[in-house]
């Protein structure tokens, strides 16, 4: 694919002023895919527990910033299993989408309920990466969606599997994020107050060596120590 055209630069147009590819908490949706029993089982392109992790903290992301989210499973009572609680247990009155379809996109009523967000921006995480994944945010991206797949908290069935559907997504125009840096770029500044407390609480309980760094700034330089 050759390389889009640079736009022309003109330096009096340069302003304090964030890039409108950023996502804030007013542009995009949250769409979890497939995070179940059955999915997790096959799942083998990295640690299951930090999948877990990394998708409850992009859900608690979500939370955090009153963003859209939208979760959806497949064949949830004859062969998958339940939605993963600890992600239902963050949107205790959210009503699934339960789909026969591998491609989420071909489900009218999860399409239906993204286009109710009016939000063009997807944010799409899911099990497995190969396939429950791929096919949406390929459908998405070709009816003109800008889709961010979370790589992070998504899982394929072997390493190569979930790179390769990352590199098919990729090519095609989507963009590979982590949950860390989708949640810091909702935040974006230490200053906005009103979220700076929560976004402390999900880095310590689910951003690792980044959360224990913040306990231990917190400790010795006191709470006003920013992330």
């Amino acid at each position: 694919m050759p390389a889009s055209p640079m736009p022309e630069f003109d330096l009096d147009a340069v302003t304090a002023a964030p890039s409108p590819d950023l996502l804030t908490p007013d542009n995009c949706v949250f769409l979890f895919v497939d995070h179940q029993p059955q999915m997790f089982f096959g799942t083998g392109s990295g640690d299951r527990t930090a999948i877990i992790n990394s998708t409850v903290g992009l859900a608690k992301a979500a939370r955090l910033f009153d963003v859209p989210a939208i979760i959806t499973t497949v064949a949830a009572e004859s062969f998958s299993g339940p939605a993963l609680p600890q992600l239902v247990d963050v949107f205790p009155d959210h009503k699934l989408i339960d789909r026969t379809s591998m491609n989420a996109w071909e489900d009218q009523a999860l399409v239906e309920a993204v286009r109710a967000t009016g939000r063009r921006k997807i944010v799409i995480s899911g099990l497995w990466t190969e396939v429950c994944l791929v096919l949406p945010v390929l459908s998405a991206l070709a009816q003109g969606y800008e889709v961010y797949v979370v790589a992070d908290a998504s899982g394929g069935v072997t390493p190569a599997a979930h790179e390769h559907a990352l590199q098919r997504m990729t090519q095609a125009g989507a963009v590979t994020v982590t949950w860390v840096q989708v949640l810091l770029e909702l935040q974006r500044d230490w200053a906005r107050t009103g979220t700076y407390d929560g976004v402390m609480e999900i880095v310590k309980a689910h951003a690792g060596a980044y959360g224990m760094g913040v306990v231990y700034a917190k400790h010795f330089l006191g709470e006003g120590a920013a992330g």
